[in-house]
């Protein structure tokens, strides 16, 4: 199998994570990690629109997926914000700070790249021997 890349963009709503989400899961449907790329996106694309420019009126938010055959690198680009992402310790009064904690958890590695037209948060998956038709 060789490497591939496609990227999608979504407007800056709540309503269009779970478009990313389908967009995820139809492109890894037969991949062994499509549940953890799923809800990594998921949380990728929430944080975009809660803390970035990306959530304001015609923000947007662009997702990306290169697959190579022990790996898949997942990323969002936002159109920035006023702080970097953090990963929050688990506080069990808290409602919300866990995505990058379950981001960090589910990658093998992940980290934030920076410029002036905004930020891309990214994970890579291990997906060991692969099987999967692209």
């Amino acid at each position: 199998m060789s490497a591939w890349r496609l990227s999608r963009y979504f407007l800056g709503s709540a309503p269009s994570v779970r478009e990313a989400r389908r967009f995820i899961t139809s492109l890894l449907r037969d991949w062994p990690a499509v549940d953890a790329a799923e809800l990594i996106v998921s949380e990728l694309a929430t944080n975009a629109i809660r803390h970035t420019a990306s959530g304001r009126f015609g923000g947007r938010f662009l997702v990306s997926v290169q697959a190579h055959p022990d790996r898949l690198w997942l990323g969002v680009l936002d159109e920035g914000g006023q702080s970097s992402p953090l990963v929050f310790r688990h506080s069990p009064d808290g409602e919300g700070g866990r995505g990058l904690l379950l981001v960090s958890s589910l990658s093998i590695d992940w980290g934030v790249w920076s410029d002036e037209r905004g930020r891309t948060v990214w994970a890579a998956l291990s997906t060991g021997p692969q099987t999967a038709s692209c």
